[in-house]
């Protein structure tokens, strides 16, 4: 599915009202990440993988995901999740399969947006979207999923 800019924006502000709405009803950090990587999935098209991978033991555990089987534990600075941890910004990757510092655990992906979270100045984890489709994730996503991200870390 390709969306205008317009469509996009739309999509992503009713996705941060919706989650807000979760969270409003919700406080375990577990339960929302779970209801989160499911909202994500279902309105962002051509996912593949929406999910977290917390930090712990100085490096990322697989957590709560919609989307095949994946990578349990990532070192930082590996792969896009542990690149985006380390050096805590969102990293976006237009084709995966030209990207040196890709860690391949669903083949289907071809294109990924991470995006670090952080509470209190203390890295908790990463956002992780990958896309079926290439160049799917653009500043439109960086910007609203930063926004999303703050939120779930309130």
């Amino acid at each position: 599915m390709v969306w205008t800019k317009e469509e996009k924006k739309a999509a992503y502000e009713l996705l941060l009202l919706q989650q807000k709405g979760l969270l409003e009803i919700e406080d375990d950090l577990l339960a929302n990440l779970a209801n989160s990587s499911a909202l994500l999935k279902e309105t962002l098209p051509d996912t593949v993988f929406a999910g977290y991978y917390l930090f712990k033991e100085n490096q990322l555990i697989l957590g709560p995901f919609q989307g095949r089987v994946s990578c349990t534990r990532i070192e930082l600075g590996k792969g896009v999740c542990g690149e985006s941890a380390q050096k805590r910004q969102t990293v976006i990757v237009g084709n995966v399969k030209e990207y040196e510092n890709y860690i391949s655990c669903d083949s289907a992906a071809m294109s990924e947006i991470v995006v670090p979270l952080i509470k209190n100045n203390e890295l908790i984890g990463v956002l992780d979207l990958d896309s079926s489709k290439t160049n799917s994730y653009d500043e439109i996503d960086q910007k609203f999923l930063e926004e999303y991200a703050q939120l779930l870390m309130k």
